[in-house]
């Protein structure tokens, strides 16, 4: 089977091509992060205009990488939310125009579906069930997963994603967009306990997180110290910043693991190519369980989960294909919600 896959939700536009035997054949993604540095985030309505002009290039790069046709496609996989209302649109709109013109089914799919069943891409995926931890700039969760489509939310973030605190940290330092691989490197520059800042929710007795209070902790730091706090002690507030959130990370996704009984975990999403996280993690793996990333290139938004998700949907005939190419968008959208007993998604 192969399948499309469209990726438009935020600021990046992906488009790949899944054969469900073969693999990734061929995958491209353009980032709009050049463009959106200078407002210090994403601007909703560029980043629209920019799916619009970069979507059909991107398609016909991945068919030419392919060496196949358009008609060659079996069915057409594309983000249907959560996300930017109008971004996801404009991926909606191509995957449901493509479909009608070729008469080829269309399903749209759950961006975390995508990135949590992503590690699965790697030569030796994890076997379900497992416990995922879906860290980016928007989300902060960790899921219990049996299977494709059966996922139970057993906790996530009450105020900001641990990527959206990445991302304000880097501004209060004053460093560029996107903020958590610019934190991530201050950081190594930084003494560890030099910066000792709170644990959110560390001992809460549940899985759910908070990063609001540690973002503001580092502004009231850099409050106290003044406009003229010198580098050293910017990075090592930076690698105060860091060691306290992947150690609540790290922290929660144990724990989920042992409340489970499964010793499987999956990391997901942007955040997940951090690695400090990864150190930790796989430090804290090593004699308990086993830990799944995806491929660096595959951490932040693409085509390739979605085609991936796609193809397994269709494969467990968990999705009932759209045929008549009529479409709506969901720009929230609870992972939990997604269903695999009646054949759609909620």
């Amino acid at each position: 089977m192969l399948v499309l896959g469209i990726e438009s939700s935020c600021d990046e536009t992906g488009i790949a091509l899944y054969d469900s035997e073969l693999g990734i054949l061929a995958n491209a993604l353009h980032s709009q992060i050049a463009m959106h540095r200078d407002y210090g985030g994403v601007v909703p309505e560029l980043a629209s205009r920019d799916h619009i002009q970069h979507a059909l290039p991107l398609l016909k790069k991945v068919l030419q990488q392919a060496g196949v046709s358009r008609t060659a496609i079996d069915a057409i996989a594309f983000t249907r939310g959560p996300g930017l209302a109008g971004a996801l649109l404009v991926g909606a709109s191509i995957a449901h125009g493509l479909g009608l013109a070729l008469r080829k089914p269309v399903i749209g799919i759950h961006h975390l579906e995508g990135h949590l069943l992503s590690p699965l891409l790697v030569p030796r995926p994890p076997s379900f069930p497992f416990v995922a931890l879906l860290v980016s700039g928007g989300h902060t969760q960790l899921m219990h997963v049996a299977d494709v489509g059966i996922y139970q939310t057993l906790g996530e973030t009450l105020d900001d994603a641990v990527g959206e605190a990445f991302d304000k940290t880097a501004k209060l330092l004053g460093l560029h967009y996107p903020g958590g691989p610019e934190v991530s490197r201050l950081a190594e520059f930084g003494i560890s306990g030099a910066v000792k800042l709170p644990r959110p929710m560390l001992h809460s007795g549940d899985l759910n997180f908070s990063f609001s209070g540690l973002k503001t902790a580092v502004f009231m730091y850099l409050s106290r110290s003044g406009p003229h706090t010198c580098e050293q002690e910017k990075a090592n507030l930076a690698r105060g910043f860091v060691d306290a959130a992947v150690e609540v990370l790290t922290a929660k996704a144990v724990s989920a693991l042992k409340r489970t009984g499964v010793n499987r975990l999956v990391v997901a999403g942007g955040v997940s190519a951090n690695h400090q996280l990864r150190k930790a993690l796989c430090s804290a793996a090593e004699c308990s369980f086993d830990v799944y990333y995806p491929e660096i290139t595959l951490c932040t938004d693409n085509g390739a989960m979605i085609a991936l998700a796609g193809a397994m949907r269709l494969q467990r005939n968990l999705e009932v294909a759209n045929t008549s190419y009529a479409f709506t968008v969901k720009p929230r959208w609870d992972l939990s919600t997604v269903n695999n007993l009646s054949g759609t998604l909620e």
